[in-house]
């Protein structure tokens, strides 16, 4: 794997047309997520965490990637347990950006004391598994027939990372 330099920096309105085009490219390879179009700015604004939504950024200020977490729930008991998404560009996949995004995430979620980050992947999306893999995300197990997609049935693998600095 070639790693590309790139500055991770909180995403920011500015950011926006980029975050939503790579998103949408992942909606588009058909293994990323049951979604079926990007949603809007103010949508994707008023639902991720703004204190854990950050970007990949190239030496020229373009986007290469994101990485976002949203709660589980507003139940007090999951006060410290967040579902994840990162994207990368198409162009930039396979050069360490997904990676390094996925490692600030986490330092964000552990310094804010949350204990579990988890998320739910195609068992066909065998990047990301890995990737997730290599940042220390263990598999809980699969989720058989989770929901229809394009017609079909889809499994969804359930992974999470405990944080080893929340007690």
């Amino acid at each position: 794997m070639t790693t590309t330099a790139v500055t991770v920096a909180a995403m920011l309105p500015e950011h926006a047309a980029q975050v939503l085009a790579i998103y949408q490219a992942g909606i588009d390879s058909g293994d990323a997520t049951f979604e079926e179009a990007a949603p809007t700015w103010d949508v994707f604004d008023s639902t991720r965490l703004t204190e854990h939504r950050l970007v990949a950024l190239d030496d020229t200020g373009r986007v290469l990637g994101w990485a976002a977490a949203v709660p589980v729930s507003d139940r007090c008991a999951y006060a410290g347990v967040v579902e994840h998404s990162v994207y990368v560009d198409p162009v930039a996949r396979g050069r360490g950006v997904g990676l390094t995004l996925l490692q600030a995430l986490l330092a964000s979620t552990d310094a804010a004391g949350i204990w579990t980050v988890q998320s739910g992947i195609f068992p066909e999306n065998t990047a990301s598994l890995a990737l997730h893999a290599r940042a220390g995300f263990r598999v809980v197990g699969t989720r058989e027939r989770l929901g229809r997609h394009h017609g079909r049935w889809r499994d969804v693998v359930l992974v999470e990372r405990r944080s080893p600095t929340v007690a």
